[in-house]
């Protein structure tokens, strides 16, 4: 059974077509580089997939049950989506640290935020910064370590490197590899053709909204 499969998904703004007919199969532990075109469908395929919109037509399995069948909130904890422009809320980082624990109603697990700010070569005096000074880069690192804090199952990634200068992109990659090394399953769009194949085991490509390809390169 296929980790996140897309049956014959469709999806419709504003009487325009988005994606056409999208069928493929994720299994657990790929590693999906999705390339094409700037507006051809790559950002509304992960927020189909994390249930941040809705398909117009066909359906989207995760572990072999649809996703309007899951609580939203259950499912997000399984699916993570890292948007291309990061979002971070309140006054300063820790805000955005304590929040996934304060939802579980669990303090907040020390070591494991250390671990992953030494991961990303973060010192946890970021904890205090007010977030409207951080860079672009500082902001992505930041919405990544939040987003692993409880590891989910499924890692969607969308462009996260475009703000980071080439020390810290290499920093990010390295931690994303490894963390499929270790079984995520991680589906990264990307515009950098390098990067596209530097890690990954598929490359798809999405084309005015059609599937054009799905290449097992690993």
């Amino acid at each position: 059974m296929a980790l996140l499969d897309f049956t014959d998904v469709s999806f419709v703004a504003d009487g325009k077509t988005i994606l056409s007919d999208i069928s493929f199969a994720i299994e657990q532990g790929d590693f999906v580089s999705i390339v094409g075109p700037s507006g051809g469908g790559k950002s509304t395929l992960l927020k189909l997939a994390s249930s941040l919109q809705s398909p117009t037509s066909g359906h989207i399995t995760f572990e072999g049950k649809k996703l309007e069948d899951y609580e939203p909130t259950q499912l997000r904890q399984q699916v993570s989506y890292c948007f291309q422009t990061p979002y971070l809320f309140g006054e300063i980082v820790k805000d955005n640290i304590q929040f996934p624990f304060d939802i579980r109603h669990l303090p907040m697990d020390q070591d494991r935020v250390k671990n992953l700010f030494d991961l990303f070569k973060m010192d946890l005096s970021y904890l205090e910064q007010d977030v409207k000074k951080l860079s672009g880069g500082e902001k992505q690192r930041i919405a990544l370590i939040r987003q692993l804090l409880f590891t989910p199952k499924v890692l969607l990634l969308d462009e996260v490197t475009s703000a980071l200068d080439t020390q810290n992109k290499e920093i990010v990659e390295e931690v994303i590899a490894n963390l499929q090394a270790e079984g995520m399953t991680i589906l990264w769009i990307t515009h950098d053709s390098s990067q596209s194949r530097k890690y990954a085991n598929k490359v798809m490509t999405i084309v005015q909204g059609q599937l054009e390809s799905m290449e097992v390169i690993k």
